[in-house]
């Protein structure tokens, strides 16, 4: 018997007494290590083998291979190297806010003023409409956001919460179902054909097929043993596979919901700057709509950029 750690993250601090029953016996830290290494050797294997045959542990393949990733991590890092890509920014997960406070801005705020200037308003009573405009919807943005962030992080912690009931409850469920789960991370079946389609049909290969399926079922059981000893790092392993959830891009209500209002605000000026240098309303609308026009563009050409 083996009591539930806590699970702290950015959903809030998970703390419980259950006990759960564990189906093996805890891996020693060396064990541990060499699992993580292996799952980690595996991946690169498949990418840089052509017969895709993951090296045994230990092997000199193995060996190799991890020579061969560390030497790279230098070259890699050289400006003549193309393999190397910096990854988006950590504020990947506001882009959407942004994206949606910024066309937002753009659109809506040019319907409003074309609307209004249509009906017969003059360049003063166009120009106080469109600046209203901005600041409504920019507030709008924001309690939206922040409300519906917060709610999405409400409900996500409910089911954090749930499962880490689960795994304390219902321990042997909960290992079959991430056993189930093993194949969306690259975790091969116990069954050739499932991750070695392209040599499967082929005799030559029949050997390293077989090789390539006893060292998958040796990872399944190495990983499955890990965490089944280890209820702190099944529940994150469950948030992650389960609900797509990591700690590292949990969204803040407040974040979201400022860059929802900075950027309709940012998306709503060409509509209203017009307005501040002409004289006649309908110059000003053909301008702001000049200017959403392009505005729309530059923000679909960064998007896709």
């Amino acid at each position: 018997m083996k009591p539930i750690s806590g699970h702290s993250s950015s959903y809030g601090s998970l703390d419980g007494s259950e006990t759960y029953p564990s189906s093996t016996e805890a891996m020693e830290g060396d064990n541990d290590l060499e699992a993580a290494m292996f799952a980690t050797a595996a991946a690169e294997s498949v990418a840089s083998n052509n017969d895709n045959v993951a090296p045994s542990f230990g092997s000199d393949d193995f060996v190799n291979i991890r020579k061969e990733a560390a030497d790279a991590v230098d070259v890699s890092t050289s400006p003549q190297s193309p393999a190397h890509t910096d990854h988006l920014v950590k504020s990947r997960q506001y882009y959407r806010d942004m994206v949606l406070g910024v066309n937002d801005g753009l659109v809506s705020t040019f319907l409003l003023v074309a609307g209004v200037v249509g009906g017969g308003m003059d360049v003063e009573a166009t120009l106080l409409t469109s600046i209203s405009g901005a600041v409504a919807g920019a507030i709008s943005m924001f309690a939206g956001e922040y409300v519906a962030t917060k709610s999405q992080n409400e409900v996500m912690k409910g089911e954090i919460k749930l499962e880490h009931e689960h795994i304390a409850n219902y321990h042997q469920e909960e290992m079959k179902e991430l056993s189930n789960l093993f194949s969306l991370i690259g975790i091969p079946g116990s069954s050739p054909h499932l991750c070695y389609a392209n040599v499967a049909d082929s005799t030559a290969h029949s050997s390293n097929v077989t090789s390539s399926a006893k060292e998958a079922r040796k990872l399944r059981q190495r990983m499955t043993h890990y965490y089944g000893s280890n209820p702190d790092a099944l529940l994150k392993i469950m948030i992650a596979l389960e609900f797509g959830v990591i700690d590292g891009e949990t969204r803040s209500p407040g974040v979201a919901g400022a860059a929802s209002l900075a950027l309709f605000f940012v998306g709503s000026l060409p509509s209203v700057i017009p307005f501040v240098c002409v004289t006649d309303s309908n110059t000003g609308l053909i301008v702001s709509g000049i200017a959403t026009a392009i505005g729309l563009f530059l923000v679909g050409a960064v998007k896709t950029w």
